[in-house]
């Protein structure tokens, strides 16, 4: 059986009120008798029950974080960051993967709510807008609009799509192919696809989308992406994300295309691991630090400051990493 608070209290030699304002951080205690209940705490190896903290109105500082995978590089990278964040913070981190599945999603905000987590980060895409316009729970969101109160943080996607259709005109591009997620109002990162079409109607190019399903197997979106090559021969294609685009520049070296010469080749995200293994990429870079510490200080804050109005939406710049597959205007 485990060490009780009790137990904590003997060993150090005070009340159980002292032990508990020292846990919960409330009320007045010297630095002494900080040190000596810790002290306590760890040679018993007694750790407080968060849910049952949370049942007496304590917070847990257990913070939820929902993303729709973590084997995205740009995903995993932003997750590293947030949980950083949140640790600095004496904040712990509990990870769901939706994997674009709406049942699944449900299912992890109910279990999040149900351990009385003190708030929610969400990046995951599903359609379920009213189940979180419904939660008691501070909630922000990363790439995704759920309402006026929960604060949206992202780069400025439609900026970036401008300039991915500009660098590939100065190369010399009029045949474009642009390789899309699905395409939603509630989502911001498809103004990636409407700041790249704004760009070619001004030059008065038609640009052929091809939506990938956030579902489809690998195999599948191989498919899509050769029969789309195939069907339009483009001399200039844009993906929305840096995993389609490495796929794209394979499926070109695997029907014989030249990159930069034949086909120029955009993509968006810049996560560190692309950047360090793919350094030819050319690529759309969010400033990942800037996104992780926004979301979680807004958050804090929302948690801390409950009735303080915030923005709706935070935009960061993006910037142009030029590698090899594009040409030099």
């Amino acid at each position: 059986m485990g060490h009780t608070l009790k137990d904590v209290a003997e060993k150090a030699g005070v009340s159980l009120t002292t032990v508990s304002r020292v846990i919960n951080k409330r009320g007045y205690f010297s630095k002494t008798t900080e040190a000596r209940i810790l002290a306590a705490m760890e040679e018993l190896n007694y750790h407080p029950n968060s849910v049952a903290r949370s049942l007496s109105g304590k917070r847990t500082n257990l913070i939820g974080v929902i993303l729709t995978n973590t084997h995205n590089p740009f995903n995993a990278e932003l997750l590293e960051k947030i949980e950083m964040e949140l640790f600095n913070r004496e904040y712990k981190t509990i990870i769901a993967n939706s994997s674009d599945n709406p049942q699944k999603e449900r299912s992890y905000i109910s279990l999040l709510q149900s351990n009385q987590v003190d708030g929610l980060i969400t990046a995951s895409h599903n359609a379920i807008i009213d189940d979180y316009q419904q939660l008691k729970l501070p909630v922000v969101s990363f790439d995704r609009y759920f309402g006026a109160h929960i604060p949206t943080v992202s780069s400025d996607n439609f900026s970036g799509g401008q300039i991915a259709a500009r660098v590939l005109l100065e190369g010399g591009a009029r045949k474009m192919l642009l390789f899309s997620g699905e395409i939603s109002d509630t989502n911001p990162t498809s103004d990636r696809t409407n700041g790249f079409i704004d760009i070619c109607k001004k030059k008065n190019l038609r640009p052929v989308i091809q939506s990938i399903p956030s579902d489809a197997t690998p195999n599948f979106r191989k498919m899509l992406l050769h029969q789309a090559i195939s069907a339009h021969r483009p001399d200039g294609i844009m993906c929305t994300d840096d995993a389609t685009a490495l796929l794209v520049l394979r499926e070109l070296k695997r029907m014989n295309f030249k990159v930069p010469q034949e086909v120029q080749v955009v993509g968006y995200d810049g996560s560190d691991f692309v950047l360090q293994t793919f350094p030819e990429l050319s690529t759309l870079v969010q400033p990942i630090n800037d996104l992780a510490k926004t979301l979680v200080d807004l958050l804090v804050r929302k948690i801390e400051k409950p009735t303080e109005v915030q923005q709706r939406q935070y935009i960061f710049p993006i910037t142009f990493h030029r590698g090899t597959t594009t040409k030099l205007s």
